[in-house]
């Protein structure tokens, strides 16, 4: 079957695989779309250590149920249009014995520590595989980018009378400002794409700034009357947005990090301790946040074609890929037709 491989950096292929077959509890999927992340290109940039390559990558899939194994539970259908959690969990860790398995010290996440979706079809455990029959199949394709957003929100502990800073308005951010505005918070979006913010505007931000072109501490300052936002949600991982981040937070604040920083961030720590800050991290997410993403699609409220940059087949995967290393900032998601 037809699969693309990453194979170094600068170098992806399309390939053939064996088809696999489902064991007992796993349920083969057909896939119809996977979204091209920024994980992926910086996979395809040999910019991601998590990675051994040669690899499949992909893990925002959108998929058809093929065949279902033995021993899988009733409540699937072949034919059903499903999307997948990419994590897995050991069960033993501390952060899965805390409840949190989305944290999982050992988590391979498809596509990264091991082969992802980009491939005609995949078996995959039925506890990883998510229902949404409701939605479209291009739907189903961006739930886990934006699930990832909705989980920061609830990292944040947002409520109705937050206003909350999102820096960076691509796929996740978005997610964020959506479940952010969702819950009633006054949400101000940064990026540096007037494009972007146009969206992030639709989407449920009440201001925009533009960081490129406007002071953004003072403007944060004028909005909320010189008391900073409740909350700041890094979408970005630069270290500009990390120390952005922490002068744009008000005292008692809490900021949330959802960005891998790609090299070391200088702070002034004197802020936390001043301040007395709440600083987070936020990793994947849990299958509530799917389910949270899922019941949004399903209000037809989405410009997913908005959020849908361009549709390719895998024979087009290397070329895009460098077109969107050169201007990254006008991509929000690359959707791989198999």
């Amino acid at each position: 079957m037809k699969a693309l491989q990453i194979i170094e950096a600068g170098n992806i292929k399309v390939t053939d695989i064996n088809k696999p077959t489902p064991a007992a509890g796993e349920i083969l999927l057909r896939v119809r779309y996977v979204g091209f992340c920024g994980s992926d290109l910086n996979t395809f940039l040999g910019k991601n250590p998590m990675v051994k390559m040669p690899v499949v990558p992909g893990h925002e899939i959108s998929a058809t149920i093929e065949q279902i194994g033995q021993g899988v539970p009733a409540g699937f259908q072949q034919g059903m249009r499903v999307t997948v959690n990419p994590y897995t969990n050991c069960g033993t860790c501390a952060s899965c014995r805390n409840g949190r398995v989305n944290a999982c010290e050992f988590n391979q996440t498809l596509g990264v520590q091991r082969n992802g979706s980009m491939q005609e079809y995949i078996a995959l455990p039925w506890q990883k595989i998510i229902p949404a029959a409701d939605l479209s199949q291009k739907e189903c394709a961006l739930i886990e980018p934006m699930s990832v957003g909705f989980h920061a929100v609830s990292r944040a502990q947002v409520t109705d009378i937050d206003t909350v800073a999102v820096i960076g308005c691509g796929m996740i951010g978005l997610g964020a400002i959506v479940r952010a505005s969702l819950r009633g918070a006054r949400v101000i979006a940064l990026d540096i794409d007037d494009e972007k913010l146009s969206l992030a505007k639709r989407l449920g931000a009440k201001e925009v700034i533009n960081s490129k072109s406007e002071n953004v501490v003072e403007r944060v300052k004028a909005l909320t009357d010189g008391l900073m936002a409740d909350v700041v949600i890094e979408a970005v991982g630069s270290p500009i947005t990390y120390t952005t981040a922490i002068d744009i937070v008000g005292f008692t604040g809490r900021v949330v990090c959802i960005g891998y920083a790609k090299s070391e961030v200088s702070f002034q720590t004197k802020y936390f301790v001043q301040k007395e800050l709440d600083i987070r991290g936020s990793r994947n997410a849990m299958p509530e946040d799917f389910r949270a993403v899922i019941q949004y699609l399903q209000n037809g409220t989405c410009p997913k074609d908005e959020l849908i940059s361009a549709v390719i087949k895998p024979e087009e995967a290397e070329e895009t890929l460098k077109q969107w290393a050169e201007n990254p900032g006008k991509v929000f998601r690359i959707l791989v037709e198999f």
